[in-house]
């Protein structure tokens, strides 16, 4: 799995030069456009919440000895909750919506790398890769706050917390490589055959995720870019580890 991970990683090293040699830039401007406007409702909603979340926690401790320090704890994991569900809900948000955009961009890049014509595979219609999007990360979504919750509620215990960090990062990483890797996968496989794939290859989606999330550490510029770069890494990877698989 780490050798996959790296794979996903280095991908993004070329992804600038093959998004201006085949002239793709054009099919990430709406995309672009739905992440900067989800990433300013979505935070913007984070913020305003973070100090009621806070709040509300603190409620928890009772006495009044240590009151001052548990407060102190439960503003600092109250922001770090919306922060969370907030990178949560803004990648799965913005891949559904930019499903259809972004499946005519993963077919270039494989048929660049395959020598395969556009439309060789599964063709699929605007609605059916909107409504695939959304399918999917859907239950991406659940999936990532069912293990996201219990997670955060180790973050009360001391020393636990740090390998809670890591996990959170991980499992947070994974989901977004996930949907990145899918608009590939769906002109190959049906659903439940994507969600097998992207399981055996854990790796991969993980490695694109890192990347993925980092790039949201940066302000402004992250958000507008991350798509780009990332469906045009996961893209090279997926194509190059589905002609792998079927050889």
């Amino acid at each position: 799995m780490i050798k996959n991970i790296i794979s996903g990683i280095k991908a993004y090293l070329g992804a600038f030069g093959l998004i201006s040699k085949l002239k793709l830039w054009k099919y990430f401007a709406i995309p672009m456009g739905i992440s900067l406007v989800t990433a300013i409702v979505v935070f913007g909603s984070a913020y305003g919440l973070s100090d009621n979340i806070g709040g509300f926690i603190s409620k928890i401790w009772i006495w009044d000895w240590g009151k001052d320090t548990f407060t102190s704890i439960s503003n600092f994991i109250g922001g770090l909750i919306i922060v969370v569900i907030g990178i949560i809900l803004f990648k799965h948000i913005i891949m559904a919506l930019s499903a259809p955009f972004m499946s005519p961009v993963s077919e270039k890049i494989e048929a660049y790398f395959t020598g395969n014509p556009p439309h060789s595979h599964r063709d699929t219609t605007f609605t059916q890769q909107l409504w695939r999007g959304i399918r999917i990360n859907g239950r991406n979504l659940l999936m990532e706050l069912l293990l996201t919750i219990p997670i955060l509620l180790l973050k009360f215990i001391p020393f636990v917390n740090i390998f809670s960090t890591i996990l959170l990062f991980m499992v947070q990483a994974y989901y977004a490589g996930f949907g990145n890797i899918d608009y590939t996968l769906e002109r190959h496989y049906p659903y439940k055959e994507s969600l097998l794939f992207v399981r055996k290859n854990r790796g991969l989606a993980i490695g694109n995720g890192i990347v993925f999330i980092l790039c949201l550490l940066i302000p402004i510029v992250g958000v507008i870019l991350v798509l780009p770069l990332s469906v045009t890494a996961a893209s090279a990877t997926t194509v190059k580890k589905i002609n792998s698989t079927k050889r």
